[in-house]
């Protein structure tokens, strides 16, 4: 075995496998407009228990999130960060912990932003911050521009039904 290869073995060895979420209607309702403070915020029934299957699987999460209201003026940063916190501290106490959470504030109707699903730039940077390997990671969202984030990254997609059982989808992420 060359060199070259036993290096692309050390490093795929040492590469983390990951489920991104999508938020809203992945991970919480999504009441069909935006999620604009922590009371409207509400973990859907099945997730907390889907972690910690994926978790046994051998995956660790991060969330990829677009959250166009900041830049329509409907919310801002601060309401997405108490969400945000709320969310991680819910995870932590599941043995589940969120390893990042990556949000666009952009919309397109104030510009075009690469941050923006299905704009891939938030999976790139939680793939060569934490070293994920892409082709053995999952991307699960309820809209197309999800998947189609992950896609050009090379990680596969899951898509499900707006607040679907996220249980339902498992046997889809090995």
């Amino acid at each position: 075995m060359d060199s070259s290869n036993i290096f692309n073995n050390l490093s795929n060895a040492e590469s983390l496998k990951a489920i991104f979420l999508d938020r809203d209607g992945v991970i919480n309702h999504d009441p069909g407009d935006y999620t604009r403070n922590i009371d409207e915020f509400t973990i859907l029934p099945t997730v907390l228990e889907s972690l910690r299957i994926l978790k046994e699987r051998g995956f660790v999460f991060v969330v990829i999130t677009n959250q166009g209201g900041i830049a329509k003026g409907i919310y801002g940063h601060e309401k997405v960060s108490e969400i945000h916190n709320y969310l991680k501290g819910v995870c932590e106490d599941n043995g589940t912990p969120i390893l990042d959470i990556y949000y666009s504030p952009h919309h397109e109707i104030t510009g075009k932003s690469l941050s923006r699903k299905p704009g891939s730039m938030m999976i790139e940077r939680a793939c060569a911050r934490y070293n994920i390997n892409p082709s053995k990671s999952y991307m699960v969202g309820d809209k197309q521009r999800d998947l189609d984030c992950a896609s050009v990254v090379g990680v596969p997609g899951v898509l499900i039904n707006p607040n679907d059982p996220l249980i339902d989808y498992l046997d889809k992420m090995i």
